[in-house]
């Protein structure tokens, strides 16, 4: 099968696991379609063609008898190839719902989920029938009640009607439901359950019962799509931090507002501060400060200067910017941030994948039990079958009782929560699965190049040993910066960035040598100077035995010592060294003492270097002088030690090593496409902080999970001896089934309240 057959495309309304399967039936059986697959967190159907054509219009038929809307997109510039289809929406509608967006916002303000859950129900046919059924409903209550307890003689057959009334208009989606369950996916679903069980009622004339059921049921659908869309909205919401236009700079110095779809690579964009940057690109004038939060956590804006790169959604606070095109509008870091962790969706967690197979055999075991105990009492014990303590009606609170809603909605909605929250703090996790492993790692190991340390040598000793004293403050440190500006050498690069640091006017130098591998050598106002490493010294450079000593103690301490000499005068001694990242200590202390984390480093670097950073940053373990392949074998050993190991490092340089730790993760993913597909991990920033807040977001999310399956086990065993006893009603079966949802869906929500700790 070729990239090409494979198609990606939202459905709209798609919210719980029963539709999902409804849909994936019915679109399977066209001849059209090898398979498809259909992920109702993500709201997708991704289709497998057989033929070359695609027949969209068959299939959004297909999707509107389901109740839902196939939205058909243009292809975007990154998906070329066919694999997915993003961009503007076509108008292939039929669905004769409201076609507005829905407004899931404002989680927080007083009554704002509320009227969000109110508007959604409104915006829907089912659910705008459920609202007229529970009106109907309520006004059969409010007959009875007046016939009971005010002796108002209403006509005894208007409750009855409005009850019948309501069941009527609330259970005919149930109805149409049930039958493509039946039809399409060959299976015994809810809907199936739901239609018997009010069936059941109103043929031993318990229609008050099967009216609320209708209502509490429909609602509690609602209730659930309505969590589902907030939790996956708190995804999606990134997107609109790229505004959809730009300020393209034309030939002639004017700039066009455009969108940002018709920009081209190479094409020039104004950012004007306190605008929001509009793609991802590289800065050709100007510098300012800008947010990068929604892209890497950061919590400090970053300053931007000329050569350095910006990424689409975030904030440019203060100078304007001038930023030429690198990547397309569907190519961004942010769409690509978002369409990873969308993929990440369908990636189940193990508990998931066992309760949806747990599901599939719970829910028609327990109609069976429901037939069972609705006949075999009667029959052979001589038990009552009609009336509401009948074994009939114990059987229909059963077969309320056995939805499994609560089950299947409580851990695929804490993931999605958690997935979303992490993305919005600069995090990719790739999927239950990798939430669910990072949750039992015991052992976090690290590489240091890079991770633990920043990844560059500076000058960290600057001992000034000249006797000469012709020589004025400072003679080593300009005389070496005058040969230094002339290499590219890093430890070059570290002793000029001492001598700017330091505010000094650097000389011209002239003749200037490289003296391979060892060092380099000039003229600096007229005198012949020397800067290589201590090793050259020994052996070309006769220098006194206590600047020896000097240099033996740098070299002890993990640094690596540089010496100066002009004419015949050693002058100057500096130590430079790979520093350790300003938050490394406190992470990993972090790490070590709330979470009961044990760190490790594997660094290919001389051992008394990793044991000095190892030292400084207080690391458990250090294991230096390491290939990749001795990398391989240390998480290996590890894992067999202590249990799960997760291995941080750049995403490039420790491929090997993050691919056999059992969870990989890689630093500074911004900008990085490596990094992004290949780890289970992604810290889109270059900042440790991340990892306590991951694994704290980990544990929080299994055990969140765990509370809601109990939760959801525990209070449908409460309800189902209840009603075998026959002290349950049908609508306390139904009200219960409903109640646990909710319970679970808020509660998974809580994830996105999850905050890293500053």
């Amino acid at each position: 099968m070729t990239e090409s057959q494979t198609k990606t495309y939202t459905i709209e309304g798609l919210n719980c696991p029963d539709c999902a399967a409804r849909i994936q039936g019915a679109v399977g059986q066209m001849d059209e379609i090898q398979a498809c697959t259909v992920d109702p967190l993500a709201g997708t159907i991704t289709v497998h063609l057989a033929t070359p054509e695609i027949p969209l219009a068959k299939m959004a038929r297909i999707v509107d008898q389901t109740g839902h809307r196939l939205l058909v997109e243009q292809p975007g510039p990154a998906h070329a190839h066919g694999e997915h289809d993003h961009g503007a929406h076509d108008d292939v509608r039929h669905h004769h719902g409201s076609s507005e967006p829905l407004d899931v916002s404002q989680p927080g303000r007083p009554g704002g989920a509320v009227a969000g859950f109110i508007r959604f129900v409104l915006s829907r046919r089912e659910t705008t029938l459920t609202a007229v059924a529970a009106l109907l409903t309520l006004l059969g209550l409010g007959v009875a009640w007046a016939n009971l307890y005010l002796e108002v003689r209403v006509l005894g057959i208007s409750g009855i009607v409005l009850f019948a009334g309501a069941i009527l208009v609330g259970g005919l989606p149930l109805a149409r439901y049930a039958f493509q369950e039946l039809w399409y996916s060959k299976r015994v679903g809810i809907n199936v359950l739901m239609v018997i069980a009010v069936s059941g009622a109103a043929l031993i004339g318990e229609w008050a019962e099967g009216a609320i059921v209708v209502v509490l049921f429909s609602l509690g659908e609602a209730l659930e799509g309505y969590a589902t869309e907030r939790a996956r909205r708190t995804l999606t919401g990134l997107l609109s931090l790229a505004p959809p236009t730009a300020l393209k700079l034309l030939a002639d110095g004017t700039t066009s507002e455009v969108p940002v779809q018709e920009l081209a690579l190479g094409d020039r964009v104004r950012i004007r501060a306190g605008d929001r940057v509009s793609v991802d690109g590289l800065v050709r004038a100007g510098s300012s400060a800008v947010d990068q939060s929604p892209i890497t956590g950061e919590s400090v804006p970053v300053t931007k200067v000329t050569g350095d790169t910006v990424y689409a959604g975030t904030i440019n606070a203060s100078g304007a910017l001038e930023v030429e095109v690198t990547h397309l509008a569907a190519d961004s870091t942010l769409s690509r941030m978002i369409h990873l962790v969308q993929q990440a969706q369908a990636q189940r967690a193990p508990i998931q994948r066992f309760i949806d197979r747990f599901a599939r055999i719970y829910t028609p075991a327990v109609a069976v039990l429901a037939a069972t105990i609705a006949l075999v009492p009667p029959l052979l014990f001589q038990q009552p079958f009609w009336g509401d303590k009948g074994w009939l009606m114990r059987a229909l609170q059963m077969l309320v009782i056995a939805c499994p809603c609560a089950l299947v909605i409580s851990t695929p909605v804490s993931v999605v929560s958690a997935l979303a929250n992490a993305a919005s703090h600069g995090v990719l996790i790739k999927g239950g699965r990798s939430l669910d492993v990072l949750s039992r790692v015991r052992v976090f190991a690290f590489d240091k190049t890079g991770t633990l340390t920043e990844g560059r040598p500076v000058v960290t000793d600057m001992i000034d040993v000249c006797t000469c004293g012709s020589c004025g403050e400072s003679c080593g440190l300009i005389h070496a910066s005058a040969l230094e500006a002339q290499s590219a050498h890093p430890l070059a690069r570290a002793v000029v960035q001492a001598a700017e640091n330091a505010r000094i006017m650097v000389p011209q130098a002239e003749n200037v040598i490289e003296l391979p591998g060892r060092g380099i050598e000039g003229t600096v106002n007229g005198a012949h100077v020397t800067v290589a490493s201590h090793v050259h010294f020994d052996e070309q450079i006769e220098h006194p035995p206590d600047v020896c000593e000097l240099a033996n103690r740098l070299s002890a301490q993990g640094k690596t010592p540089i010496l100066v000499r002009h004419d015949d005068e050693v002058c100057a001694l500096f130590g430079l060294a790979d520093v350790s990242r300003a938050n490394s200590k406190a992470v990993l202390g972090a790490l070590h003492e709330d979470a009961g984390i044990r760190t490790v480093m594997l660094t290919g670097d001389h051992p008394s270097v990793a044991a000095e950073i190892g030292r400084q940053i207080g690391i458990d373990e250090v294991r230096a002088g390491l290939l990749p392949e001795d990398k391989m074998a240390a998480i290996t050993q590890l894992g067999e030690q202590h249990g799960l190991v997760a291995m941080v490092g750049d995403g490039i340089n420790d491929a090997p090593a993050l691919a056999r730790a059992d969870v990989g993760i890689a630093m500074g993913g911004a900008g990085t496409d490596q990094a992004m597909e290949t780890a289970d991990v992604v810290l889109m920033g270059d900042d440790l902080s991340q990892l306590p807040f991951i694994l704290r977001l980990s544990r929080r999310t299994k055990s969140t999970i765990t509370a809601n399956v109990v939760f959801a086990l525990v209070t449908k065993a409460a309800i189902l001896g209840l009603a075998a006893a026959g002290l349950a009603t049908l609508w306390m079966a139904i009200a219960a089934d409903v109640g646990t949802s909710l319970a679970v869906i808020l509660n998974g929500m809580r994830m996105r309240n999850v905050r890293p700790r500053r």
